[in-house]
């Protein structure tokens, strides 16, 4: 069924030459009619929303014109706005639910106050009749117009009477089991909502927890306590007082009332005398959830892993679940099974995310700025982050979420999950990428092509997920070999890769904080790739050069010691080489740039530097402008006389180079070699060797500094 409200109305009748009013008045009076099958009411339903999206676009174009017409939601009086709502019983077909959940979404999106006051009056009616088949719709309904319509269902939630009022409802002796559900599944939307969670601690937590622990023996003594005539039988009305569904919907509640703690402790006046402490603790509820997945999984798997979600947000439920590899692979495989884009995927998403989230990284003044603030709120108790959360916990909780076999199942997730799956997917991957001996397994696994897909996948405006996509992409391309991640035949081509690690070379602009880790992997991974071939060279150069140079002049020694290491790798092809040969004052200041490096204070960073230009000196016109440049000749005689073997054999190969030019370049390299003490300096840099190959180059380039011109 399209649930764009675009569905064949076939067998609507001739309603389209009617204008919208009237249209909208044929399709109620069908919809209150009733009795149709499924497939009719879905398609009337559908015609209504279709309605309703036109007026809101219309209104939007035109919010000041009149319309002789009229507007839809003026038929929509309080009787057709029970029928509507009516819609969304538990006891309906699962697709009418779904379908008038989307009109009555588009319903209120055009009402607006008046759809509010048209629902609160709904709900407080039907609650006022106070039989079960009202309380069934308006609890109902209420579960699920709270994520379209929060701010009036919060508001009817919150009503003075109405929360206190279900302890009483939820504990009478013969009960139905849909009543139940139905207050259950509304308590679990407004779990969602900040507003609403301190109030259901405050009158439910009791009655909740009475639900949870009950069991066949304590009913059956309680019963016949209160009415020792009653004849209690296995099987009876009174023996299934509590299903193990609204046992499972109330364990999820409290999941989501204990895993997410109130943001203050203190109540307000007047509260202390209803308001009755938790006695099960979330790691009660977590292994409750556990066992329903691994003995029952059918009866509860969508409640089980929504309140394993929520739990699994304590460090204490994520070691438990961590450590039981048996629940790790029964989570994989409902996710392997679970339909993209759907609630149960998200969920199993969430509690693997929450396994293998890492804690943001600090600095100095940041760690000092918490504990202040934790000294401040503990009143005087300094409170120290939980140590489950530390890096090393985290690290053997990743590495079994990997060995679980999660990453195929992410990797097929990937291709048809919504923005917010997709995000998930990314997190968890990123995470376990953190761990360097998994970097190269991901990589067999997929994970490349997944993150390569994912951020170009994304909209911009998903900035952080893109940034955790290419951060975590930079890490398996640093650890792994290139032509093995993308050699093989079904691989995108590694040139896919050079856009989504350029965009984290600058800092997050958003970030409070200045990370430069992103652009120190994104350097090492393009300097892996770089090492390559000379088309990759060229493209790295086409996308990411002025982004590179702005690196190399990073404060930070071990960013300016990556860029150095990539420029060494890309001058390798032509389109390198022109970048520091062209007779232009750009060229010239990159190659000042790089005469200034040579003589950085990092070692790493003048050996990369050296190899540079132990490449780029094959090249007249780079000859010419180390000339050229002031204390040029010096700071390559410098690397000729370093403690480094390494450092002195590029050092000696530069000039080199600079020395066995023919013509007017090479006399003139000769000439002022020798001024600068060249001599003294190489027969220095041969005795100090001890590698044959620094020795023999040393000694071959004195005897070309000696020649005469």
């Amino acid at each position: 069924m399209d649930q764009t409200g675009t569905a064949d109305a076939s067998d609507l009748g001739p309603i389209d030459g009617l204008n919208p009013v009237e249209q909208s008045q044929l399709l109620l009076a069908r919809l209150m009619e009733g009795g149709q099958e499924d497939d009719s009411t879905c398609r009337v339903l559908d015609r209504l929303t279709k309605l309703l999206n036109d007026e809101a676009d219309k209104n939007r174009k035109s919010p000041q014109k009149n319309d002789k017409v009229g507007s839809v939601c003026d038929v929509l009086d309080d009787v057709c706005v029970d029928t509507l709502l009516g819609y969304l019983d538990m006891r309906q077909a699962e697709a009418v639910r779904e379908h008038a959940l989307l009109t009555v979404s588009a319903y209120f999106n055009v009402a607006k106050d008046q759809g509010a006051r048209a629902l609160k009056k709904f709900f407080f009616d039907r609650c006022q009749k106070g039989t079960y088949d009202d309380y069934i719709v308006a609890f109902c309904a209420a579960a699920a117009v709270f994520p379209v319509a929060t701010a009036p269902t919060v508001e009817m939630f919150l009503s003075e009477g109405f929360l206190p009022s279900l302890a009483p409802l939820m504990r009478r002796k013969w009960k139905s089991r849909k009543v139940e559900t139905a207050c259950l599944e509304m308590l679990n939307a407004a779990s969602m909502h900040t507003e609403c969670r301190q109030p259901i601690r405050n009158y439910c937590t009791e009655w909740l927890e009475e639900v949870i622990a009950q069991s066949n023996e304590d009913l059956s003594s309680a019963v016949h306590a209160a009415d020792p005539d009653v004849q209690v039988t296995p099987g009876s009305i009174a023996m299934r007082r509590h299903s193990r569904a609204v046992q499972n919907l109330a364990a999820v509640i409290m999941a989501k009332l204990t895993a997410v703690p109130p943001a203050t402790q203190q109540t307000t006046q007047g509260n202390e005398g209803r308001i009755q402490p938790a006695t099960t603790s979330i790691e009660d509820l977590s292994r409750k959830f556990t066992t329903l997945l691994l003995t029952d999984p059918e009866s509860g798997e969508g409640h089980s892993v929504e309140g394993l979600a929520y739990a699994t947000i304590q460090p204490t439920v994520k070691e438990e679940v961590a450590h039981n590899p048996e629940l790790l692979k029964t989570l994989v495989r409902i996710l392997g099974g679970a339909p993209a884009k759907s609630v149960l995927t998200y969920g199993v998403l969430s509690i693997f995310m929450n396994l293998t989230q890492y804690r943001p990284a600090q600095s100095e003044e940041e760690k000092k700025m918490d504990q202040l603030k934790a000294y401040a709120n503990a009143a005087g108790k300094l409170a120290a982050p939980n140590p489950l959360n530390d890096n090393d916990h985290v690290a053997a909780r990743c590495k079994q979420v990997f060995e679980a076999g999660v990453v195929p199942v992410l990797v097929t997730h990937s291709r048809h999950g919504s923005s917010a799956s997709l995000s998930l997917i990314i997190s968890i991957v990123s995470s376990i990428s953190v761990t360097t001996s998994l970097r190269g397994q991901l990589a067999q696994q997929g994970a490349v092509n997944l993150l390569i897909a994912a951020w170009s996948a994304l909209p911009d405006t998903n900035a952080q997920a893109k940034r955790t996509a290419a951060q975590a992409l930079a890490r398996i391309l640093i650890s792994t070999n290139p032509s093995l991640v993308f050699g093989g035949t079904r691989a995108r081509p590694q040139n896919a890769a050079i856009r989504p690690l350029v965009s984290i070379l600058a800092p997050n602009p958003a970030a409070e904080t200045r990370d430069l880790l992103p652009s120190f992997e994104a350097l090492m991974a393009l300097t892996n790739l770089a090492s390559t071939d000379d088309d990759t060279r060229a493209t790295i150069i086409r996308v990411a050069f002025p982004e590179i140079e702005e690196q190399l002049l990073s404060s930070n020694n071990l960013v300016s010691k990556a860029a150095t290491e990539l420029i060494c790798n890309l001058v390798q092809c032509v389109e390198g080489v022109a970048l520091y040969a062209a007779d232009t004052p750009k060229a010239a200041d990159r190659l000042h740039i790089l005469l200034a490096l040579t003589d950085a204070e990092d070692e790493a960073t003048r050996s990369a530097a050296g190899g540079a230009l132990a490449s780029l000196t094959a090249y007249e016109e780079v000859v010419r402008g180390v000339v050229k440049r002031k204390r040029g000749i010096e700071v390559v005689l410098g690397l000729c006389v370093e403690d480094s073997e390494d450092l002195r054999h590029r050092g000696a190969f530069v000039i080199y180079n600079m020395v066995s030019h023919e013509g007017e370049v090479g006399k003139l390299a000769r000439k002022e070699i020798r001024d600068k003490n060249g001599v003294e300096v190489l027969k220095t840099c041969a005795k100090k060797s001890r590698r044959a190959e620094v020795v023999e180059v040393a000694v071959e380039t004195l005897k070309v500094v000696l020649e005469e011109d």
